[in-house]
């Protein structure tokens, strides 16, 4: 991809090792991007050891990404937290000296139940992290970006949730459909900054989290693991639910310069399942 060299990008939610998030880093770090890992740290509420990246893990990211060749620290961030985020993005441009792009990646998927069975506090916790979290790390990026004057790259790691709904996770689809307005209507203001915003929308991804999902799923629909999976395959064109380094590949491209004309964009990457 071309121009990525030297860049610096911070992901967040990216502290699990095989997440979708370290997927992304390894890919831009292997473009030659300068990389900020980022997640929660330390568990609390809902947000529970089992669900977040902890300091220890985030810090085994860094290893395994100088081991490399890359450049990358590690910064505790509570996405929901404002002076949080400033402070992340305070320390990346205090060590790297700018920031180039930010990738909305931090999420809560696994919050499912019915609908009428959700609470206010579940609701909340999802909204916050998945939608304000996003809110608040694209505002204090683009004051950077347009502070350095060179442009910049925001990307929003949304879900096919943004364009279709799905049963028991009304929070999180509500979340995504917002990230992709939110995604529009910052694209418009930025881009008399240099400054493109897209959102990318994989449909299932078996990362840790998509494991849980596809057990909840199948038990949802009485089926086997092993059958409800074989349903999933049925359903998508190319035959296959998506893989980390899929999403990391539209993640590098819509930071690279071959999509400086490209923003305000929902990408799907869905194999064929979303088209919409």
């Amino acid at each position: 991809m071309k121009g990525l060299a030297g860049k610096v990008a911070i992901v967040t939610g990216s502290g699990r090792r095989q997440g979708l998030g370290a997927a992304i880093l390894k890919r831009l770090a292997a473009e030659g991007c300068r990389v900020v890992v980022t997640d929660l740290g330390t568990p609390g509420g809902l947000l529970g050891a089992d669900h977040i990246g902890a300091s220890e893990e985030m810090q085994a990211m860094v290893t395994e990404l100088e081991a490399a060749g890359a450049e990358a620290i590690a910064i505790p961030c509570d996405v929901r937290d404002a002076r949080d985020v400033k402070r992340l993005v305070e320390l990346t441009v205090a060590h790297f000296g700018r920031l180039d792009i930010m990738v909305n990646n931090a999420g809560v998927g696994y919050l499912m139940k019915g609908f009428t069975e959700v609470t206010p506090e579940e609701w909340q916790v999802v909204l916050d992290v998945n939608l304000t979290g996003a809110f608040l790390c694209t505002q204090q990026a683009a004051l950077q970006m347009i502070k350095g004057g060179e442009g910049g790259r925001i990307i929003n790691i949304a879900s096919q949730a943004a364009k279709s709904g799905f049963p028991h996770l009304a929070a999180y689809v509500a979340s995504k459909h917002g990230m992709v307005g939110l995604t529009r209507s910052t694209a418009i203001e930025l881009a008399e900054h240099g400054i493109t915003v897209n959102a990318v929308c994989p449909n299932h991804v078996t990362t840790g989290l998509g494991a849980k999902q596809n057990a909840y799923y199948a038990q949802l629909s009485g089926q086997t693991l092993d059958e409800f999976l074989a349903s999933m395959r049925k359903r998508i064109p190319l035959g296959r639910p998506g893989l980390p380094e899929d999403t990391a590949a539209a993640v590098a491209f819509l930071a690279s310069d071959d999509a400086c004309y490209v923003t305000g964009e929902a990408m799907n990457v869905s194999g064929g399942e979303e088209m919409h």
